[in-house]
């Protein structure tokens, strides 16, 4: 039996991204070492990172009827998500971002998005979900989330759920539904109450997630299952050229790893070996790997 698809919930966007020397200490004029126009977007980036491993990945999406929307649905078109629910909305500017990143490879990101976008979730083919092998949602959009969450519950679907700052806040009317949470570590301790990291993955095991985790970047992927046995996976080093969307890397991986049917562990072993590939390229798609080149940089390691 081939494995089920993914279908990712949430953002897309594009983002404009520029490399440089280093930030100033104060606001002056500066040349680019590099530039390029990439696709983001939460939800966007971790299917493109499903679609280059070779999944099958469907994106449920909103998109303005602008030229970034078009060149949007384009570089998802091309890398192999599937777009046909990626819905246009007449008269909406798609979601943009400016992103400084300098020769560490740390960046500055500045984003834009437009709160126009038809909130209803009904025109989506809940149906489908029947057949995925995970859902996977960035919270950017609760109607959504919810509509495909509660249809993968009622068919013991997996559900994934990435958090991060921007998103945080709408955590607890999805938490029922939910059968991983990974976190960023800022939106782990902001939105997660607890003296330390593992008495916050207690909490969220305790509230009935099944996986509860936090990406610490170099400091690897810390998670705890619901028999509270506490797991680290350790970060692969790599040359960094741009950290933009390894966090969505390694959550789209992630995705991707479960409905292959993986244990956790190896989950979380292909989502940081993916996540650490992803920041050999400037912008967040350029170094997502094939499922070849991450076997063979698993091999290596």
């Amino acid at each position: 039996m081939p494995p089920k698809h993914v279908i990712a919930v949430g953002h897309a966007a594009l983002d404009y991204v520029y490399r440089i020397e280093a930030f100033p200490s104060s606001p002056t004029k500066i040349r680019a070492l590099a530039h390029v126009a990439s696709g983001g977007g939460m939800a966007a980036n971790a299917a493109a990172a499903i679609a280059r491993l070779g999944g099958g990945v469907s994106l449920w999406a909103r998109i303005g009827d602008d030229p970034s929307g078009a060149i949007i649905r384009q570089q998802l078109d091309a890398v192999g998500v599937d777009t046909t629910h990626v819905r246009t909305c007449a008269g909406v500017s798609s979601a943009t971002a400016a992103v400084i990143v300098d020769r560490n490879g740390e960046r500055l990101v500045v984003s834009e998005d437009d709160h126009e976008f038809p909130l209803a979730a009904d025109w989506l083919p809940i149906a489908d979900i029947a057949n995925a092998g995970a859902v996977s949602s960035d919270l950017t959009w609760l109607e959504g989330t919810v509509a495909a969450f509660a249809a993968a519950r009622a068919h013991n679907v997996p559900t994934v759920l990435d958090i991060d700052l921007n998103s945080g806040q709408l955590l607890a009317k999805v938490l029922g539904l939910a059968d991983y949470a990974i976190f960023s570590a800022p939106a782990f301790r902001q939105f997660v109450s607890g003296a330390s990291d593992e008495e916050r993955l207690a909490t969220l095991v305790q509230s009935g997630i099944c996986h509860a985790g936090v990406t610490l970047g170099v400091n690897g992927y810390l998670w705890m299952t619901v028999n509270g046995k506490l797991c680290r996976q350790a970060a692969f080093p790599v040359e960094v050229v741009d950290t933009t969307g390894a966090g969505d890397a390694f959550h789209g991986a992630f995705a991707w790893a479960i409905s292959e049917g993986l244990k956790d562990a190896e989950c979380a072993r292909i989502a940081s070996a993916v996540a650490a590939i992803s920041c050999t390229g400037l912008g967040a798609r350029a170094g997502l790997p094939t499922r070849t080149a991450l076997e063979q940089f698993l091999e290596a390691r």
